[in-house]
């Protein structure tokens, strides 16, 4: 492993301040103040532009859940939140392959197994882009908000935003001494336990610590082995310390780690009866919590990450540096296709497994200066950004199909090293008190080369697919560079009501597709992606602040698509096949009609279709793209009353969600049907608030839900992994 720092990364700091003298006059950027909140009404602060700013004040289409929403609507997974956001959806092949879509954009499967692939849908935590690895569990991370972004952010996150991006913030430490300890118990032997503190120790130095721990059965039987598998076992701590030496001054270091190791997640395998009278299904097991696999798979995740973060105040504006270094490594087992009789070959059993390790080290570094000038009617900020990314990767494949010439076990080594620089800006300039126009731009330069193998492991005669006819070893290089704007004009009709318009360009990397058949192959890049999002949106307030409504229209003409395309006994390829035009409306509302009841929710249309997409002889023009279904609903309602001295909070959380494809060729039974889900929880808090205790439940009717699904027509069969079924549990919080 090594980390390549490039000498012009010591200049970030001269360069940031050449930038800043060109103000002349500029005063440090402070957001104008927010009018009072209601009775019962958090004024909600979020970071959506770099900056902060009050959310109905922000020109953009962002949902935030603060720390109070995020515990009364018992969000602990980014799928709990996906339920709750307009246009967001998330499908999960493993807890190391994400994949998250908003507005109908979202990454091809199959990314994750290349060293060269991206996300279509980043995640930063803390302002640290989260590369590989994924993230640990939202209960983990002492938070202080999460915030979702939809449509294109190129301008100010910059690549593989191309779709939206998610925020997690972490409450920094602060003069004050408090602990927070919580314990759950729960269904399927859940046991966990989070606990978090701050502590002032002088008047300008503070730290602040939190651990979580979770355990859990597996909901889905392994047949074979007879061991529960798809359960949990996943332990995160974060640590950050934080120093005010000056008024003007604040430095934050920070340190935060996961580690998982669990089962795997064997595939269920669905077959289809009518296929051969039926005789590819003897001993497949129809319950679908019930797998026939012949091991159980192995899931192991350790993620670390260092970051420093200054603010400075200065007569100029308040530059911020971010510092962050990033390191993953991860192990996955995987037995994805499991078939006790096969009709097709003269084995009684047939197995594919999947083996993947990993080891990826990140660098980032990013420097602004926030400004205003011309007595705040220009606002704005400029900055520039480095990221280096080496990430080694073995990925294994072993094919038993009962017959020499297809069966053995082949290698995939992959080793990629990655750049990318950028320098970007937003200005804001007030033509009048109410009417503000936005320019910004970013251009990055980034390059990716890399070296990728396939060779035969095994003694056999035949060569297992995807293998060709020869092993292969080939180095490759690719740079690309892309310009992204955002134009945006807003009016502030009134103190309550906000309208605007905007149009944005995002890009996603382009990449290797890691595992390949032949060395032409592996050395062949697929492209960039981009996307031109426009958007009309309104953020209104009513009836003294007692309902907030708002809402985006929205259309996204998205090109190059990196599409993924499964071949069968073969691999997933990733080509640029395709365009689409995504149009959609999104509505969000908050409304307190009464003391102590809120009712709160979203609505999101989407129709998203390919307007051009061949590839070969298959022609998907007109099809429906992967996971953007038509129509998603959420509702809440929640009530808070006093029992006695008690304080008693009870919520309901309904969501619908229509029907969606998982794969571009809109295969029938390649999808998710539409489906309904119900949590609810309810707390009592005692008088002194520093005790409550709450009974909580989750897919209350036990819907079966499937997080991904991967089609074999060769053998009429389907692969499905499936989110929790009913979970419930009771948790006690001490708050002190």
């Amino acid at each position: 492993m090594r980390l390549t720092i490039k000498p012009n990364l010591l200049a970030c700091v001269s360069v940031a301040a050449v930038l800043a003298a060109g103000v002349g006059t500029a005063a440090a950027q402070t957001p104008a103040p927010a009018a009072p909140a209601a009775e019962g009404e958090e004024e909600v602060i979020v970071t959506a532009q770099r900056v902060r700013e009050n959310l109905q004040k922000v020109p953009l289409a962002v949902s935030a859940f603060n720390a109070t929403r995020l515990k009364d609507n018992n969000i602990e997974t980014l799928a709990d939140l996906a339920m709750r956001v307009p246009g967001f959806s998330m499908t999960v092949v493993d807890p190391t392959q994400s994949n998250y879509a908003i507005r109908g954009i979202g990454s091809a499967h199959g990314i994750s197994q290349n060293a060269g692939g991206d996300p279509s849908v980043v995640v930063f935590v803390d302002g640290v882009y989260a590369g590989r690895g994924g993230t640990p569990d939202i209960d983990g991370l002492n938070l202080e908000r999460i915030e979702v972004l939809r449509g294109p952010q190129g301008t100010l996150f910059g690549k593989n935003a191309v779709g939206g991006l998610v925020q997690f913030i972490t409450k920094k430490p602060e003069n004050d001494k408090w602990v927070n300890l919580e314990a759950t118990v729960g269904n399927y032997n859940r046991l966990s336990f989070k606990g978090s503190g701050n502590y002032a120790l002088s008047d300008k130095t503070f730290v602040s610590a939190s651990i979580s721990s979770k355990s859990r059965d597996g909901y889905t039987l392994n047949e074979t082995t007879g061991n529960d598998v798809d359960n949990e076992k996943l332990t995160t701590a974060s640590f950050q310390f934080r120093f005010l030496p000056t008024d003007d001054l604040d430095i934050v270091l920070g340190f935060d780690i996961t580690h998982q190791d669990q089962y795997g997640n064997p595939r269920d395998n669905i077959c289809d009866p009518t296929f051969q009278a039926g005789i590819h299904c003897v001993g497949v097991n129809p319950d679908p919590r019930i797998v026939n696999a012949y091991i159980d798979g192995k899931l192991k995740r350790d993620l670390r990450t260092y970051r420093a973060e200054i603010n400075w105040d200065t007569s100029i504006g308040t530059f911020t540096s971010i510092t962050a270094f990033r390191e993953g490594e991860i192990e996955t087992v995987t037995p994805f296709f499991s078939n006790p009789i096969s009709p097709t070959f003269p084995r009684a059993q047939i197995e594919s497994t999947e083996i993947g390790i990993e080891d990826n080290q990140q660098f980032s570094q990013e420097v602004r200066l926030a400004f205003s000038a011309f007595d705040e009617k220009l606002t704005g900020q400029v900055g520039l950004y480095y990221l280096s990314e080496q990430n080694d990767r073995v990925q294994d494949l072993i094919q038993d199909f009962g017959t020499a010439a297809i069966s053995g076990r082949a290698r995939y080594p992959q080793s990629v090293d990655a750049t990318s620089f950028a320098v970007f800006g937003q200005f804001n300039y007030a033509i009048t008190d109410t009417l503000t126009a936005t320019v910004g731009a970013r251009m990055t330069w980034e390059e990716k080369s890399g070296r990728f193998g396939g060779f035969k492991l095994d003694a056999g005669p035949g060569r297992p697919p995807p293998l060709g006819a020869v092993d292969y070893d080939v180095t490759a290089t690719q740079d690309w560079e892309a310009f992204t704007p955002r134009f945006a004009l807003s009016w502030q009709a009134a103190d309550n009501m906000l309208f605007y318009a905007s149009a944005s360009r995002g890009y996603k990397s382009g990449g290797f597709q890691g595992i390949s058949g032949t060395a032409a192959g592996a050395a062949t890049p697929y492209d960039p992606e981009y996307a031109w999002g426009y958007e009309l949106g309104a953020k209104t307030s009513w009836w003294d602040d007692k309902l907030q409504l708002n809402l985006a229209l929205f259309r996204t003409d998205y090109e190059d698509l990196q599409v993924s395309t499964l071949v069968p006994l073969c691999c997933v390829i990733v080509s640029n096949a395709a365009t689409a035009r995504i149009e959609g409306a999104e509505l969000e509302f908050i409304v307190r009609p009464v003391e102590g009841l809120q009712i709160d929710g979203s609505y999101a249309y989407l129709d998203a279709v390919f307007t051009d997409y061949v590839v070969g002889a298959t022609n998907n023009t007109g099809k429906i793209v992967p996971r953007s279904p038509k129509n998603k609903f959420n509702i809440g309602v929640q009530y808070a009353w006093d029992v006695g001295d008690w304080r008693a909070k009870a919520r309901v959380d309904y969501a619908v969600q229509s029907k969606m494809y998982f794969d571009a060729s809109n295969i029938a039974n390649q999808t998710q049907e539409g489906y309904d889900n119900i949590d609810a929880r309810l707390s009592f808090t005692a008088p002194d608030g520093d005790w409550s205790v709450a009974l909580w439940g989750k897919n209350l009717t036990d819907e079966l839900v499937r997080t991904y699904a991967t089609n074999y027509p060769l053998n009429a069969q389907l692969l499905v992994p499936y989110a929790p079924p009913m979970t419930y549990g009771l948790t006690l919080t001490f708050s002190h």
